[in-house]
């Protein structure tokens, strides 16, 4: 396939990896730096990104434009995009539900771009074989392509706007629906004073299973902040699918009380995150 000139929007932990991989297939990657912060800029700079400087820029420069920002923000970026009047391809490869990713693809299409839907399974992708992109609608292929160099793997899955967003919502529901779970568990023992006498019952299932969970409970504070979002998409889309959404609703309100260990220097103490969890005032 011929190099394209290729926009990310914005190139965070996730999308400065997914940019990595489209430019080692020879693709020239910019990124906006205006309103960006440093640490964004230091990002971009390491993998050789080549600054666009707005998004007006970046929207005339590229046929092809990626974009990786928190669901909330998702409709709001494509529309800033089509302000531009971008008629390129368009990926969204946010978490969201496939009602929005269709929502997203009609505002494209009417407004003459291409649109991908796109899911990440999987953390950066700076190894082979430990993130996947899943892909679907009309030019997924195309698309697909752009990461053949890896360590991105893309995989298409179809043709219908809204699958590739639709796997991404069921398999995250399990993954970081289940760490809310675990969360809300350990929480309710340590407020009804029978946590050390729940450890001892998971010991007895299994030995490794209490270090295990403190583990899940305290790493996923780091990300907490942008999963509270994902819960609330991945609620919209059980609910369009005929099933109860309320459980993911509770997950997001769950996380939401964890959003001030966001850009912590270090991971937090258990103690520290049950307290966090027990703030019945911060955003419920």
């Amino acid at each position: 396939m011929t190099p394209q000139q290729i926009g990310i929007l914005h190139p965070g932990e996730m999308g400065v990896s997914i940019a990595a991989s489209a430019k080692n297939g020879d693709n020239k990657v910019y990124w906006a730096s205006e309103g960006r912060s440093p640490k964004t800029r230091e990002r971009a700079e390491r993998v050789g990104l080549q600054d666009a400087g707005t998004l007006a820029a970046l929207c005339r420069t590229c046929q092809v434009i990626f974009s990786v920002c928190p669901p909330h923000a998702a409709e709001e970026v494509a529309e800033q995009v089509l302000t531009q009047g971008y008629a390129g391809l368009y990926l969204d490869a946010n978490a969201i539900s496939p009602q929005r990713a269709a929502r997203i693809g009609e505002r494209m299409a009417a407004a003459g771009a291409s649109f991908v839907d796109g899911g990440i399974i999987g953390g950066p992708a700076w190894q082979l074989d430990s993130t996947r992109l899943y892909l679907s609608g009309t030019r997924a292929a195309e698309a697909a392509a752009f990461f053949a160099s890896g360590p991105l793997e893309a995989v298409v899955i179809g043709d219908e706007i809204g699958k590739a967003s639709a796997l991404k919502m069921c398999y995250a529901a399990y993954t970081k629906g289940s760490t809310a779970l675990l969360c809300a568990v350990v929480a309710a023992a340590e407020q009804l004073g029978v946590r050390e006498d729940l450890n001892r019952q998971w010991t007895h299932d299994d030995p490794r299973f209490p270090d295990q969970t403190s583990g899940r409970v305290r790493r996923v504070t780091a990300k907490a902040w942008r999963f509270a979002g994902e819960m609330d998409e991945i609620a919209a889309t059980f609910r369009s699918a005929g099933l109860p959404g309320d459980f993911h609703a509770a997950a997001a309100i769950l996380y939401r009380r964890l959003t001030g260990f966001k850009d912590a220097s270090a991971t937090p103490s258990l103690e520290d995150v049950l307290a966090a969890l027990l703030q019945e005032d911060i955003a419920a």
